[in-house]
């Protein structure tokens, strides 16, 4: 005779409770990563502060955290959202209206999002799996790391109100140029297979013979299967992509940029582009940065080129990318990243005698 027990019944309630309970630990953790990474860092293991060693290490311990919180969070509330959305009408509707909108509307939610290049990177599966076009889910993704409210404010203040208005006209329009290339070239083909044959909203079948609506169960069973299954696949390339970024965040000098790229010669613009490539860190991080570069005497175009190169295309990015994207979509998004900042560094260079 079976004794196993019946799965206990699905209730609205406990589920609601769960969520505002989870919602409330995770709304914890988040706000509790910095300091507890500088406890960890500086108090617990007794590095000492400003140094490589604790530089590199506090920056892993929160970026990677604050990254693995994200994606759960993400991942989860768009699956749920989706499992409700009538992928064919958004689909339509964006047909409807033009790219052109779209390519704005992408670059302008990544401009007023304050993600890093890898934390957006929950927000664009979700985007994707939920058939908006690349060209709009990848404006978002380019603009996203290179625009937000804190770096206006800091941009503002340190280096003056041109400065700042045409940072932020050049990430959007880099993001939208961006998106309207990748469209074109018909660039979704090369996404991973698992995000190409992702299947609908579930339940499309049943909705239509009942109410029109999906329950919270199957809401809540479609999210939590997309979420776990995302995050086994992506989290070790996080971790190990964020853990580089670190290394190079602690151990490689600013001043070493300012002495071999600061000649203004015509070749130092795609230089500063690639050697932005391996480093990593946010918009926010980087203003400081720009500001010391542009008072050692580095040009610019060249120090903007360069720190759009380290937010916008940093390496622990592209291994986390990797995940959902072909060789043929990385190389496509990264040659393209790297033409566009070519090209705003010799713009800048040429026009910094009469802007700036």
């Amino acid at each position: 005779m079976d004794h196993t027990p019946a799965p206990r019944a699905f209730s609205p309630v406990r589920y609601s409770l769960t969520l505002l309970a989870v919602l409330a630990a995770w709304t914890l953790l988040y706000t509790g990563i910095q300091p507890l990474a500088a406890w960890l860092t500086f108090g617990l293991l007794g590095l000492e502060a400003g140094s490589p060693a604790g530089l590199a290490l506090e920056f892993f311990l929160y970026d990677s955290a604050k990254i693995l919180l994200l994606l759960v969070l993400m991942v989860y509330l768009i699956g749920w959202l989706r499992a409700g959305l009538h992928v064919e009408k958004v689909r339509d509707h964006l047909a409807g209206r033009g790219r052109g909108p779209g390519y704005f509307l992408g670059a302008l939610f990544g401009a007023v999002t304050p993600f890093c290049s890898c934390s957006s990177i929950p927000l664009f599966l979700g985007f994707t799996m939920a058939r908006i076009p690349l060209g709009i889910t990848m404006a978002f993704l380019i603009t996203s790391p290179l625009i937000n409210e804190i770096a206006v404010v800091l941009l503002w203040g340190l280096l003056g109100w041109k400065f700042t208005l045409v940072y932020v006209l050049v990430g959007m329009l880099a993001g939208m140029l961006g998106g309207w290339l990748l469209d074109l070239l018909h660039a979704d083909r090369w996404l991973q297979p698992f995000l190409r044959g992702m299947p609908g909203a579930p339940g499309q079948a049943a909705r239509d013979r009942r109410t029109g609506r999906l329950g919270l169960e199957e809401r809540h069973r479609f999210a939590w299967g997309e979420m776990t299954g995302i995050f086994r696949r992506v989290w070790r390339w996080v971790v190990i992509g964020v853990g580089l970024g670190a290394l190079l965040h602690g151990f490689v000098p600013q001043e070493w940029f300012a002495a071999h790229l600061g000649q203004g010669r015509w070749w130092s613009v795609p230089l500063s582009v690639l050697v932005g490539i391996p480093l990593y860190t946010n918009v926010t991080g980087i203003v400081p940065i720009m500001e010391s570069l542009l008072l050692k005497g580095l040009p610019v175009g060249t120090t903007l080129a360069f720190c759009m190169s380290t937010v916008a295309a940093s390496l622990p990015e592209l291994l986390m990318l990797k995940q959902v994207m072909r060789w043929q979509l990385l190389a496509l998004f990264l040659g393209l990243l790297l033409v566009i900042f070519t090209l705003v560094g010799w713009l800048f260079n040429g026009l910094q005698l009469t802007l700036f």
